[in-house]
């Protein structure tokens, strides 16, 4: 995608006084932030009090499990539909799925029928995959090479903050109603207000080629793709030695969602705790991508001995803070629940279990700034970003789609923390292989600026297995 016309481009090209212009990349990821914060942070919040705020969470299972089935597939078609579509058709058609899927489960409230859940999940799926892919390109393609990591971390704490809001909302909704079983009305027409202001303000994105950075240039000169392009690109991913390494963290990571949010937040809180809970989990998630993305931008001086860090980081705590889960796992089970706790009357055992859902929700930004910044150091264009995020978010969908009926048929508890432990373990070292052989160090403006993909060397005499090692 590219401004019409290079010369007309040139003259737009006033090197930024501001940061702060309508055309820079920070303003531009601040704004699919907003859209983001409106749409899936409500979203999340939604989810995260278990059941999707109702009692029986089956009826949420299998729209999650419709959701992202739909979700695998237009996640790894969504960078295709992207490229060919532009931002503002892609978003706001995506945006208005989030409306339908809340207004679902208002329905649900009154009549208890989950066939219109289930078809708003499934297309939901749709409008997500649309809407991770146009995200994936705008935030790893609009920053500076050298700042990725911030520009993540911007982003996803003003997209988490839409978790943290929505997590307010049937807070102080619900505050009265510490024995109620489901939310009430107001809870679900608030998430689809925010959610209908997202869908608004995604109109003010701009396509990549009237995106100019501070140093004058454009964040891409790419030209509007085609159906049989992006058909014979998005095939090609299947086969993309990256993405194949990248696959187990895709598939981690919303893995875990399903445990956490009814095995943790939905069997040991009680609904008003619940919502206080998501409050401070996504707020976790904004600490969780500032640090991250700090680590993956300026605690070294080359770009891939911070990619190193920043995996090995990730990985610690990440091992310290499932193994605080297999602790806190062993005290309960299906067939023996624990009883529900209150903030305000259960003193020190609600303590233990708040602690360690916040480090969840510190871990999950973490694992995903952490798998966005690699994502975004494998390239500089959008058009193979987008092409990227969609794999990660379709192969994501997957994942998460088998975890919702992993629920949905009573795995046991152990069992699910066990699988989801041992598949973020696995993903480290796959990363850390891909930095390795995938991820230059800057060298000069004019790379950072023009960089393209990396592709894989021809062996030679010191290459081994095939893969060979770039300087």
């Amino acid at each position: 995608m590219s401004e019409q016309g290079e010369s007309a481009g040139k003259q737009q090209m006033v090197v930024g006084k501001s940061r702060f212009r309508y055309n820079s990349p920070l303003v531009q990821v601040c704004l699919i932030g907003l859209v983001c914060f409106c749409c899936p942070g409500m979203f999340n919040a939604l989810s995260g009090m278990g059941g999707g705020g109702q009692v029986d969470t089956t009826a949420a299972n299998n729209a999650n499990t419709a959701l992202y089935t739909t979700f695998t597939i237009f996640g790894i078609l969504g960078g295709g539909i992207y490229n060919i579509l532009g931002p503002q058709v892609t978003l706001i058609s995506a945006c208005s799925t989030y409306v339908l899927y809340a207004g679902s489960f208002l329905y649900y409230n009154h009549h208890k029928h989950q066939a219109f859940a289930i078809a708003a999940g499934a297309i939901l799926g749709i409008g997500a995959g649309l809407l991770w892919a146009a995200e994936g390109a705008i935030m790893t393609s609009y920053p500076p090479p050298n700042r990725k990591g911030t520009y993540i971390s911007i982003f996803w704490s003003i997209f988490n903050m839409g978790g943290v809001i929505g997590g307010l909302i049937p807070f102080i909704l619900n505050y009265n109603r510490n024995e109620a079983v489901s939310v009430n009305d107001g809870t679900y027409i608030g998430f689809m207000c925010f959610m209908s202001a997202g869908a608004l303000l995604s109109l003010v994105i701009l396509p990549p080629g009237r995106v100019i950075r501070d140093d004058g240039t454009h964040c891409t000169n790419i030209e509007y793709s085609n159906v049989s392009t992006e058909i014979t690109q998005v095939l090609k991913l299947f086969s993309n030695w990256k993405m194949l390494l990248i696959f187990p963290a895709s598939w981690a990571s919303n893995f875990f969602y399903s445990y956490q949010f009814n095995n943790v937040n939905g069997l040991q809180f009680n609904l008003r705790t619940r919502g206080l809970n998501n409050v401070f989990y996504w707020g976790a998630q904004m600490l969780g991508s500032v640090g991250i993305g700090y680590i993956f931008d300026f605690s070294f001086p080359t770009r891939r001995k911070r990619g190193f860090v920043g995996i090995v980081v990730v990985a610690l705590l990440g091992s310290a803070i499932w193994a605080g889960g297999l602790a806190n796992q062993l005290n309960y089970s299906h067939d023996k629940p624990p009883a529900k706790l209150d903030f305000k009357n259960s003193g020190s055992d609600f303590a233990g279990p708040f602690v360690l859902y916040f480090c969840y929700g510190l871990l999950d930004a973490m694992f995903q700034s952490m798998v966005y910044w690699v994502i975004g150091a494998l390239a500089d264009d959008s058009e193979t970003l987008s092409r990227y995020s969609g794999f990660y978010k379709g192969v994501q969908s997957a994942g998460a789609a088998v975890a919702w009926q992993v629920d949905t048929h009573k795995v046991p508890l152990l069992s699910q923390l066990v699988v989801n432990w041992s598949l973020t373990t696995i993903s480290y070292p796959l990363l850390v292989i891909l930095v390795l052989l995938a991820v230059k160090d800057e060298k000069s403006p004019e790379e950072s600026t023009n960089s393209k993909e990396v592709t894989l060397p021809a062996a030679d005499d010191g290459a081994v297995g095939g893969l060979t090692k770039l300087s």
